[in-house]
């Protein structure tokens, strides 16, 4: 079998997604020196992290965290770029679950019960044939032996890019954006509400404002990539 896949990777080399190298046998998706130097932020040791300030008096969540910082032009960035505009959904998938195993090492996340993407319009899904979100969300479901929900929380109406709008017409652009099916199905849980990138929080904010309708629910949030300013 290793003779085979030596062969096959002769003629069809297996890439680094970071920085375009070969990959050896042992590696996946991501080489390891790519991983040893992806900028970790390890906010899910940090109960009040950079994160977390986002939402401070805007929602009520338990925790908040990201898996790296989001640098122009950075590797992070370009992981996040070859995802979604590349159509290389095996970086969200793999990403969600490296850090679905730190996370479920960890006090504020080893309690979730679901795990619910950030959700696309419905023609802006059909349109790229995936939804990012989802992706990291399904790593992180799979690491961290949980269930992952796209169906319950849904994106009600379609909006413009959120690419240079100020965190007000952020936020105007995003609210009331989502509603709920079937919210009976989360009371009482611990959800993890996820998105590729937070920058001002404007979209995660208006989902979380929306599952804070279900009665009992207890919210915490994550990213794969957290945009400072």
């Amino acid at each position: 079998m290793r003779l085979l896949n030596d062969f096959i990777s002769l003629f069809f080399p297996r890439t680094c997604m970071a920085c375009g190298n070969n990959l050896f046998n042992n590696e996946n998706v991501i080489c390891t020196s790519c991983l040893f130097h992806l900028p970790k932020t390890n906010f899910h040791n940090d109960k009040d992290n950079p994160v977390s300030k986002v939402f401070w008096g805007r929602v009520s969540i338990k925790s908040a965290t990201a898996y790296y910082y989001y640098r122009k032009g950075g590797k992070a960035q370009h992981l996040i770029h070859q995802m979604k505009y590349k159509e290389h959904k095996e970086i969200g998938i793999f990403l969600g679950e490296l850090y679905g195993f730190e996370l479920s090492e960890t006090p504020d996340y080893n309690t979730i019960d679901t795990i619910i993407p950030i959700p696309l319009h419905k023609k802006k899904q059909q349109k790229r044939g995936f939804n990012q979100a989802e992706m990291f969300a399904t790593g992180l479901a799979n690491s961290m032996s949980v269930t992952m929900d796209s169906t319950t929380v849904f994106r009600d109406v379609e909006t413009s890019t959120q690419t240079k709008k100020s965190r007000y017409k952020r936020w105007e652009n995003v609210s009331d954006i989502f509603k709920l099916k079937d919210p009976d199905i989360l009371k009482g849980k611990h959800v993890l509400v996820v998105d590729d990138v937070i920058t001002t929080g404007a979209t995660m904010e208006a989902c979380v404002q929306t599952l804070q309708k279900v009665p009992e629910i207890t919210i915490s949030v994550a990213s794969i990539a957290f945009a400072s300013h």
